[in-house]
């Protein structure tokens, strides 16, 4: 559970998940001052389709980088970096993981990122990786991307975390056995 502290309310996000599965499944949602369930639907596709077109336009801004795989950057207790990611970030990991038949990932002892496949040493979700996986890269594949130069990606994807009444960035780990659990 982690929770979200907006303005003077703290919101406890698995509490938000299950207020919007239910409105969602049209218990709690249409009224005169909410959102009906289909637009609420509607709207979390626009966001998850903002988060797809941000990692789009970002492919095509190449930056001059050497990664050989060797998965330094994966490595978040050695590193002491954990990618950041938004709600919509998540849920398209989330998605990517359950794509390649998954349902859930484990905790890594050693401190690792959950993707990383423990045998194989390869992400089990690349394609759907976040933007900071995307960007950042370890000091000897020429490190990470400098920030002006994705700011304003990183601006459309706090619009899409706002869309899905997000929180802003979370800690990769956490974010994605949430949305795991969301199903």
């Amino acid at each position: 559970m982690y929770t979200c502290i907006r303005g003077p309310w703290r919101v406890t996000l698995g509490a938000m998940a299950k207020s919007r599965r239910g409105a969602a499944a049209g218990n709690g949602g249409g009224s005169a001052r909410g959102p009906s369930a289909a637009s609420a639907a509607e709207a979390r596709r626009a966001a998850l389709a903002e988060v797809l077109a941000v990692y789009a336009e970002l492919e095509k801004r190449p930056a001059e980088r050497s990664c050989t795989l060797r998965t330094e950057c994966c490595q978040f207790r050695l590193t002491g970096r954990t990618p950041m990611v938004t709600a919509g970030e998540a849920e398209v990991a989330a998605r990517g993981v359950r794509a390649s038949g998954r349902r859930s990932v484990e905790a890594r002892p050693d401190g690792a990122c959950p993707l990383l496949h423990p045998r194989t040493g390869r992400c089990m979700a690349y394609a759907a990786r976040p933007f900071g996986c995307r960007t950042h890269f370890c000091e000897a594949a020429g490190g990470p991307r400098d920030r002006s130069s994705v700011l304003d990606l990183i601006r459309r994807l706090e619009r899409a975390d706002e869309m899905l009444d997000g929180c802003g960035p979370r800690p990769f780990p956490a974010a994605l056995q949430e949305a795991l659990e969301q199903a």
